[in-house]
């Protein structure tokens, strides 16, 4: 029996990201939240140099660490620095928060991958930040787009076959 794992991601609105890596096979569970800010308990007001982040709770017997981040670079615009469709600022940057030398090392080798396809018209902008607290967002911002289907979004898959 395998023990479930976290990733922790950013790219842009955290509403789209949660959307699409929810139905993917081996999510278990998704939560958007603030990541790698300079506040305590941040709120969707006050989240000074967070991150609009996931928390990814996933099976490893059916998807990893280099799957997540694979389908991460292919459902958001890696290239573009703190921004992502109509989103500006640090908020909506592209950021991977590492929990160990393990993940800095397979995000580091995606990113490369990512990089030498030339698939994005520029290069990737995705920082490396070391994971210190992910704070959940506010009830609202939870399963925001299944409550509102129509909701704004600037995440879809830009690319359906894997970098890997």
């Amino acid at each position: 029996m395998s023990t479930n794992k976290k990733a922790y991601i950013a790219g842009g609105c955290f509403w789209g990201m949660e959307a699409l890596f929810r139905v993917k096979p081996g999510i278990i569970d998704t939560e958007v939240g603030y990541i790698g800010g300079e506040n305590d308990n941040p709120t969707y007001r006050n989240h000074p140099g967070h991150a609009e982040g996931i928390e990814i709770t996933y099976n490893p017997e059916v998807t990893n660490f280099k799957e997540i981040l694979d389908y991460f670079f292919r459902i958001h615009n890696p290239t573009t620095l703190n921004r992502q469709g109509n989103d500006m600022g640090t908020s909506y940057r592209s950021a991977i928060f590492y929990q160990n030398e393990t993940e800095l090392k397979t995000a580091q080798e995606i990113i490369e991958i990512v990089n030498n396809t030339r698939k994005w018209d520029g290069k990737v902008a995705t920082t490396l930040e070391k994971y210190t607290h992910f704070w959940a967002a506010e009830t609202e911002h939870q399963d925001y787009l299944q409550r509102n289907p129509n909701g704004y979004t600037c995440h879809f898959e830009r690319f359906s076959e894997s970098f890997i």
